[in-house]
């Protein structure tokens, strides 16, 4: 397959000046220029601008998605994590959009509206008591007048962090990255500083405690549901790697 920059364009909702400026920065190249000087992208071109777009949905600017890009040497692998998130994010949309539905029906038609059914896939408290029982109800308690004192903004703003660091950890599990490297620190550093952000955990506002740390990392293994975040167990594994040896050099 081989699309025009017009047609590009058109297909992906964004613009040929767009386009134009990928190429400019070395981020996105077309296959070939005509004689009249239309840009033109082949099928290799074409995955390339559907994970640019991917990484940008998830919040990444330019310089860190064309980073992201260098180091993948898979890029089945990488679009296989973007998947699981992609469908992970539609369940829980698929959730919303019904529920919604529900409150629909039940105004129109008069019916009782359900509380439990119309905050389907909204409930951010489904790890109540599996939080409480691993560090405690304090734990839970702070952290869910944090998530609620948000706004709408914020919350969307946190959430797009989180995903953008799980999508690195992904690429850099994927590209076989050596837990131990400067890059997988520098993931490893980001992550951390991520959990010390999070009212409720152990060493929230100054860097988190050792053991809180190495816990984590090893469930991320251990727990399917960590682990789908990361791409599967070989993702999990390296992101446990990568942070152990953090911790011990730094906490």
């Amino acid at each position: 397959m081989e699309a025009s920059i017009q047609e590009v364009a058109r297909l992906t909702g964004t613009t040929s000046r767009t386009l134009r400026h990928y190429d400019a920065i070395g981020l996105l190249e077309p296959s070939r220029v005509g004689d009249n000087g239309y840009r033109w992208y082949d099928d290799r071109a074409l995955v390339r601008l559907q994970r640019i777009l991917l990484l940008r949905g998830l919040g990444l600017g330019l310089p860190d998605i064309r980073r992201v890009l260098e180091r993948e040497q898979d890029e089945t692998a990488a679009l296989r994590h973007h998947l699981d998130w992609l469908r992970s994010e539609q369940r829980r949309l698929e959730r919303q959009a019904a529920s919604v539905e529900r409150t629909i029906t039940a105004r129109e038609n008069g019916g009782p509206v359900v509380a439990e059914d119309m905050f389907d896939g909204f409930d951010h408290t489904q790890y109540k008591d599996e939080v409480e029982e691993r560090w405690g109800k304090d734990a839970y308690a702070s952290s869910d007048a944090w998530w609620r004192g948000m706004s709408d903004d914020e919350r969307e703003a946190w959430k797009a962090t989180t995903a953008r660091l799980a999508t690195e950890w992904g690429e850099a599990a994927a590209a076989g990255t050596d837990p131990l490297s400067d890059e997988a620190q520098h993931l490893a550093r980001r992550h951390v500083a991520w959990l010390g952000g999070i009212p409720g955990t152990p060493g929230y506002g100054t860097p988190p405690v050792k053991e809180y740390v190495l816990g984590l990392a090893d469930l991320y293994v251990a727990d399917e549901r960590f682990a789908a975040s990361y791409g599967g167990v070989a993702g999990a594994t390296f992101v446990r790697d990568a942070l152990h040896e953090y911790a011990a050099r730094h906490l």
